[in-house]
């Protein structure tokens, strides 16, 4: 093979990636066999999730899809998983699948309207700290109903639209330049630049916001998080005990949480409470009044349309009328009938956001795969089992939230909630101790996984987003915005369990 065949070779791995990086990739593929010929399967899963999570926090370098699903090909091929537990972890999580693939895609066809409304609450509001009260609060309570990636979904598609309309105006374009690459910087004018970072700031502030907000709604009920119905049916709670169960944890939280927003915003740390510039806010004025003044009535029409299904959406959610995704795939039939979207490229377009990281997501479920057949937390869930029952929903509180932000709450819910039923079951523990047991699960796996994108699949779904590189929102980033939350978000969540009556 010629040396410039060679280089060629080398040149398309893993693409415009930075060369450390390709060569990290290189030397984790390299590393891990090695290691398993001198160690055990149980020190080579820990390794494999430490390079999965390496992938994650460089998003912005490499999307993770590529060098982490050669990890976890590689984790098959060494044995580390079968395929068929792969398929059976996939298969457990097939809700989530429909939900990305489908809600996701609705979402996009709604965005004329939540562009439409959001602008004007972003325009109306001149406060950041009320703006920012009002996007965690409105995350949370949606989320408690709705779904956390379905509103981080939300958040993804209005920011993006702000963004792109600011970003044409700021490389000398028009409004409805359709053709203008809003992820291009090169073609900002000079004197726009630094108003243009200003933008992100404040972009980045709010979504952090709503994107926590998603967190402290999402713990409150049985459809706030998809693990949240599977511990509830092992409870065998309905919606309204479910809620009345969690509310000794969840509403301190939850009060809590909106004043760390508050208070983010006023001492402006870690990012926080960057405002949103004077020219571009007249951007986005003078964007809304061009748009008002050329909207038509079929255009008019399409708002109207997307308003009642939204609503439509709502309820359809909050009354559970059938698995998330197939209520998104009603959605698209209804949105794309009602607004004239008959074309399968036009269709297509909608699906380019989610299906992306639905791969990743089915390569994040090998690596859970790993480990399951090589039981890396089981040390962690016999030590809490054995430690003094009145010390264990404190425990099983924070082993929960430390493995869910390392891992999939949804993972971690699963595993838990299945030993503490066992152990119900064959009577080694009451009900009463159960109940509170299981709060300490819901309240785990929900509240610190925060801490990390991974730890939350709408943290990922958003770190993994057209949005993330916009923003410069990167895996550190978040990680470091979030750590105010993070510790709030604990403190109180432990709390209020230890002091479950």
């Amino acid at each position: 093979m010629s040396s410039t065949l060679t280089q060629a070779f080398q040149k398309n791995f893993l693409g415009n990636s930075p060369d450390w990086y390709r060569n990290t990739i290189v030397i984790f593929l390299i590393a891990n066999p090695i290691l398993l010929m001198i160690s055990s399967p149980f020190v080579v899963g820990w390794v494999l999730i430490a390079q999965f999570i390496f992938t994650l926090a460089m998003a912005l370098k490499c999307y993770p899809l590529q060098p982490g699903g050669l990890l976890a090909l590689e984790a098959i091929i060494l044995g580390l998983a079968s395929p068929d537990n792969v398929y059976h972890e996939t298969v457990a999580n097939f809700q989530v699948i429909l939900l990305l693939m489908f809600m996701v895609a609705g979402i996009y066809f709604m965005r004329d309207m939540l562009l439409y409304t959001f602008t004007k609450i972003l325009l109306n509001v001149r406060s950041k700290t009320v703006l920012s009260f009002l996007f965690c609060f409105s995350g949370a309570v949606l989320s408690a109903f709705l779904d956390a990636l379905t509103v981080t979904a939300v958040l993804i598609t209005v920011a993006v639209g702000f963004f792109s309309v600011y970003h044409r105006v700021a490389s000398g374009k028009q409004f409805d330049d359709a053709q203008h690459n809003h992820s291009d910087d090169n073609l900002v004018q000079t004197e726009n630049s630094e108003t243009l970072e200003q933008f992100r700031q404040f972009l980045r502030s709010l979504i952090m916001h709503g994107a926590v907000g998603t967190a402290l709604g999402g713990v409150t009920t049985l459809v706030g998080e998809p693990q949240n119905l599977l511990i509830a049916e092992k409870a065998g709670w309905q919606f309204i005990e479910f809620f009345m169960r969690m509310a000794p944890v969840t509403m301190p939280v939850f009060v809590c949480g909106l004043i760390c927003c508050v208070i983010l915003e006023k001492t402006k740390i870690l990012g926080y409470g960057a405002q949103l510039p004077e020219s571009v806010r007249q951007v986005l004025t003078a964007s809304s009044l061009e748009d008002e003044k050329n909207r038509t009535q079929a255009q008019v029409a399409k708002l109207i349309s997307q308003a009642v299904i939204a609503l439509i959406l709502v309820f359809a959610l909050a009354f559970h009328w059938a698995p998330v995704g197939l209520i998104g795939l009603m959605i698209i039939v209804l949105l794309t009938a009602f607004n004239g979207v008959i074309e399968e490229h036009q269709i297509g377009k909608a699906f380019e956001e989610a299906l992306p990281f639905t791969a990743l997501l089915v390569v994040f479920f090998a690596v859970v795969a790993v480990i399951h057949e090589q039981h890396l937390f089981s040390p962690v869930i016999n030590w809490v089992l054995a430690m003094d029952p009145a010390s264990q929903p404190g425990i099983f509180f924070l082993a929960n939230g430390l493995l869910s932000a390392i891992s999939d709450n949804v993972f971690v819910a699963t595993v838990y909630i299945n030993e503490v039923r066992a152990a119900l079951d064959s009577g080694m523990i009451d009900r009463d101790h159960f109940d509170k047991l299981v709060i300490a699960i819901n309240t785990g796996t929900n509240l610190p996984s925060v801490a990390t994108p991974n730890g939350q699949a709408a943290f990922l779904f958003l770190l993994t987003s057209a949005l993330a590189p916009l923003i410069n929102l990167s895996y550190m980033r978040m990680v470091i915005m979030a750590l105010p939350y993070t510790i709030v978000l604990i403190i109180v969540g432990y709390i209020g369990v230890i002091n479950l009556a």
